[in-house]
């Protein structure tokens, strides 16, 4: 009778875990997994500590890409491998995954259940995901596959070690298409900054994997000649936000280093620099991959507070990026826009936006910018307390957006900073890439049987009062 007792005990915690709170603990055993393997002698060399370890295990499940060591020096073939799986893991959709994991941990169809798994998906509707899983892991092969073709065959053609050349392929063609921004150089993708055919493809890769399966999906099943209108408000949206903010941040950063007098940019030919504008402007949201050397002696304060901003908006929903997303900026422009003319409704594109998601879209740019900052701050008085490297406040706010939006853009910062500055940034890719509502919502939300199963609308109603602004 005792024993019985203390196994239902056991396991009363898996049924009072709810959706958020389950997805952050298999977040963290994930991490904890990819920490143990990377410390060991089979993946790394005596430099990479459990230190060391769990820092690139947490910017690989989170897909940043920021890294403490030299990926190409310090990890061996092995090592390299599993932090390939792990960037798969993450950007694959780690929400994805735990659905599948809730499954033989909590039991019962309950519709409400089955409608958290699908938002988990951002999925709209109360079907299955294992079909939806399976085609984003089928179509995310294919496209990885030939960027890896293409770049073996025409990219990386000066690496003369033909397993060499193909591994390089793959692991990059992986890591572009998950917005990672690891590399196997400790220079990023430097040494390629003028083949038009590496740039390409990364960004391509970057791109595709960045639009979200929603909209991928509605794509293709347009066919080979897709029909604008018959595609979702959700997918205009996200396709014309993205080719605005792509042509905006290379315009921008182009005319921004060219007036300014930038370092790098001077050097350069004007094809090159429209190359690298283009490039810079597309990583920027969230890869993490570069092909100038980043700092603020080689780029102008205005070309890093572009990049800041296209770090912060990100992706766009379901994709493998991270930042504030794409549709939360339309949302808050248009609320802008209707606000300006004196509008109650908040219209895009003769389609009404309910209060619900303008609501969200406000709370996820305020608790993302008040975050952002925090960290700025932490990172200000830890380093001045132990008496470190002093960084400016540009410095600081673009390596915090950087993790944050799981971007993987360094400016130098990163091995300079204590364990206290780094644990800052861990934690806020942590919270970057699972979403601080998310986070939130696992902090916030009691987990009881009865919230489990029944879920009931809060009917208390409150007195309106205006209030001036």
């Amino acid at each position: 009778m005792l024993a019985r007792q203390a196994i239902q005990q056991n396991q009363g915690w898996r049924i009072r875990l709810t959706v958020p709170q389950f997805t952050v603990v298999t977040a963290l055993l994930v991490v904890l997994l990819g920490t143990l393997l990377l410390a060991t002698s089979l993946c790394s060399s005596t430099r990479v500590g459990l230190w060391e370890a769990l820092f690139t295990a947490t910017s690989a499940i989170t897909v940043t890409g920021l890294s403490i060591i030299d990926v190409g020096v310090d990890l061996t073939g092995v090592g390299q491998a599993v932090l390939a799986l792990m960037i798969l893991t993450g950007g694959l959709g780690l929400m994805a995954i735990t659905t599948f994991l809730q499954g033989f941990v909590m039991h019962g169809t309950a519709l409400r259940r089955r409608l958290d798994r699908g938002q988990t998906l951002d999925e709209f509707g109360v079907g299955g995901v294992g079909s939806t899983f399976r085609a984003i892991t089928l179509t995310a092969l294919v496209v990885i596959t030939l960027g890896a073709v293409v770049l073996y065959n025409y990219g990386f053609d000066d690496i003369s070690n033909s397993r060499e050349r193909l591994w390089a392929a793959v692991f990059h063609s992986i890591s572009a298409y998950n917005n990672a921004g690891f590399g196997l150089w400790s220079n990023s993708l430097e040494r390629y900054h003028s083949s038009p055919t590496v740039n390409a493809v990364v960004m391509l890769l970057v791109i595709m994997g960045g639009l979200g399966w929603r909209v991928t999906s509605d794509v293709a099943r347009q066919g080979l000649r897709p029909n604008r209108r018959r595609l979702s408000l959700h997918s205009r949206l996200v396709i014309h936000t993205t080719m605005l903010l792509i042509g905006f941040g290379t315009l921008g950063l182009a005319m921004t280093e060219w007036l300014n007098k930038g370092e790098v940019f001077i050097e350069m030919t004007w094809p090159e620099r429209w190359m690298t504008a283009l490039f810079e402007s597309v990583t920027a949201r969230t890869a993490g991959f570069t092909t100038i050397p980043l700092s603020l002696e080689n780029i102008t304060e205005s070309g890093l507070l572009l990049l800041m901003t296209l770090m912060f908006i990100g992706a766009s929903p379901g994709g493998t990026g991270g930042g504030i997303k794409t549709t939360t900026v339309v949302a808050l422009m248009a609320a802008t826009r209707s606000t300006l003319r004196g509008r109650e409704a908040v219209v895009i594109r003769n389609r009404e936006i309910t209060d619900k998601i303008v609501l969200r879209a406000v709370g996820i740019t305020m608790a993302s910018l008040l975050f952002v900052l925090g960290m700025a701050l932490l990172i200000s008085i830890g380093s001045n307390l132990n008496g470190g490297d002093s960084f400016t406040f540009l410095e600081m706010l673009f390596t915090c957006i950087s993790a944050f939006a799981t971007v993987g853009l360094d400016l130098g910062v990163i091995e300079k900073l204590s364990h206290f500055g780094q644990t800052v940034l861990l934690i806020g890719m942590f919270v970057g890439r699972l979403g601080i509502l998310l986070l939130l919502s696992a902090i916030w939300e009691t987990a009881t049987r009865e919230q489990i199963h029944i879920y009931r609308q809060n009917r208390i109603g409150y007195p309106r009062e205006d209030l001036y602004v």
